[in-house]
């Protein structure tokens, strides 16, 4: 059973190893590879509106997520959501799990719909999962994203209006 909660900054230690190495791998997100602990705890934790954690019933950590307007102002209503799932809890419906939970706690937030900057086009589970989670994929945006092991690649805009 997956547990998700709001993060707590005891998760750090736990939480590090997993983003590091999602990022480090460069297949799935733009933050650079190399990106210092620093830099990716901003962005991860203190950017967003709320960053929460999915855990096992011995509290081991699974994955994370983090909630944040797309665009301030006029386009604040619309949410921007990042998932991560630990490589040894992959197929296990973490990711799915964490997608339902952020689509209610962007209601719970205010927010009218969430959308998906850069989903990479080779990233092809996401992809599955978050059209059977109900998001349309508004444009391709050719060769936007450069893939560490298979150069420069598509990466999808995907959208869902909550409520």
């Amino acid at each position: 059973m997956t547990l998700i909660r709001p993060y707590l900054e005891t998760d750090w230690p736990a939480l590090w190893p997993i983003l590091r190495a999602t990022f480090e791998a460069g297949d799935t997100y733009a933050y650079a590879p190399d990106s210092t602990e620093a830099d990716i705890h901003r962005a991860w934790i203190e950017a967003p509106s709320a960053t929460y954690v999915a855990i096992d019933a011995s509290g081991a950590l699974l994955g994370t997520y983090f909630i944040k307007p797309n665009q301030p102002g006029l386009g604040a209503h619309v949410c921007n959501c990042g998932y991560v799932v630990a490589a040894a809890a992959r197929g296990q419906g973490v990711a799915a799990a964490m997608c339902e939970h952020s689509q209610r706690e962007a209601v719970r937030l205010g927010f009218l719909a969430m959308q998906f900057n850069l989903v990479v086009a080779t990233n092809e589970g996401a992809i599955r999962l978050w059209r059977k989670l109900g998001f349309a994929v508004l444009a391709t945006l050719p060769r936007a994203f450069r893939h560490r092991q298979l150069g420069l690649v598509d990466a999808l805009v995907m959208f869902k209006t909550l409520g």
